[in-house]
């Protein structure tokens, strides 16, 4: 086939092939049996037709056992392959490596912001290893995108209000296109990016600027992490939400990715979604043995410094974190933090 005539896009990460296959098994036993109907109809129509008026009917065939069971079990067969085979690929799917390479998206019209863990910005161009498995939390400012690699086979929408969380491991360096799949404005086809893959050591070098101008990567501003202690000292939320000590909130060291429970009896996961909801509306979830004192941040923060925040709070329960948060940094006039 011609390089540049593809009826598919190429394949270019570990779930590609997997999602691929899942996609020709189901058009292969769509396509077959759309045959096989419309053959045995026209079969049946012309060898069954009426000839003359005084031609008597055909006789009434008897009920066949074997042939009603045949035609129950062999699709509830095929539909079963199909079920399991699909949940397995949706299951990996939605399931990133436990070390996979944390990248936050943020959708805005018309344009990708990414920024890596290490501080690096990119608008519609997003540089990732080949060979290392990569998650990217997405996030939209205001109408409903869709996040659409081909190669990759990675295609999500992007929900105002809500996290989502998608992943894939590229098996090839290059440059491969990105889309908004999901009509988001008057300037929705000009929402395109590129998604660079690039070999291990020559990511290194792009992440620290080693490389030439065409790759070299934007001047790191501080990781998430850090960007999110800075903001997190600045709305004053380390007033209520002490490190060392409860305070009027609860103390966030260690809290996320555990069960909390609310004053309503029930239990949560202190995932992306629900720290996301504690800082703009803290009022839905009340945590258990505190008071609702906490002032919403909606319209106070945008969605890009709401990751800073979470990714501060993740940093929290990593090994040494706690203490290298403590450090006091210059603090300013802000919101005053209240508790969950």
């Amino acid at each position: 086939m011609s390089p540049g005539f593809r009826l598919f896009p190429e394949q270019a990460s570990t779930m590609a092939p997997r999602v691929d296959a899942l996609y020709f098994y189901l058009v292969g036993i769509s396509t077959f049996f759309t045959l096989l109907i419309f053959t045995l109809v026209i079969y049946f129509a012309i060898k069954y037709r009426r000839r003359s008026e005084d031609e008597p009917p055909p006789p009434q065939m008897r009920d066949i056992l074997a042939l009603e069971v045949t035609w129950i079990v062999v699709p509830l067969v095929l539909a079963l392959i199909a079920f399991f085979w699909g949940a397995n690929v949706f299951y990996a799917l939605a399931r990133a490596p436990q070390d996979a390479l944390e990248v936050f998206v943020v959708g805005r019209q018309w344009m990708w912001k990414f920024q890596h863990p290490d501080g690096q910005r990119e608008i519609n161009q997003l540089h990732v290893p080949l060979g290392r498995p990569v998650k990217l939390t997405l996030a939209s400012e205001d109408v409903i995108h869709s996040f659409y690699i081909p190669a990759f086979r990675v295609k999500y929408d992007v929900v105002p209000g809500r996290y989502t969380t998608v992943w894939f491991e590229a098996t090839k360096p290059g440059q491969f296109h990105l889309f908004c799949a999901e009509y988001c404005g008057t300037q929705h086809s000009g929402m395109i990016g590129q998604v660079v893959v690039l070999e291990p050591e020559q990511y290194e070098a792009w992440l620290s600027g080693e490389l030439g101008a065409s790759l070299a990567g934007a001047a790191p501003e501080g990781s998430p992490a850090a960007k999110g202690q800075q903001l997190f000292q600045n709305l004053g939320c380390h007033v209520c939400h002490q490190l060392e000590k409860q305070g009027i909130g609860p103390v966030l060291a260690g809290i996320f990715g555990t069960q909390v429970k609310l004053q309503t009896g029930e239990t949560v996961t202190a995932d992306e979604s629900y720290v996301r909801e504690s800082i703009l509306n803290p009022q839905a979830k009340i945590t258990a043995g505190f008071q609702p004192l906490m002032p919403p941040f909606q319209g106070r923060v945008n969605e890009e410094e709401v990751m800073q925040l979470i990714a501060y709070i993740k940093s929290l329960g990593q090994p040494g974190a706690k203490q290298a948060a403590t450090a006091k940094p210059a603090e300013s006039p802000g919101g005053v933090g209240g508790s969950r």
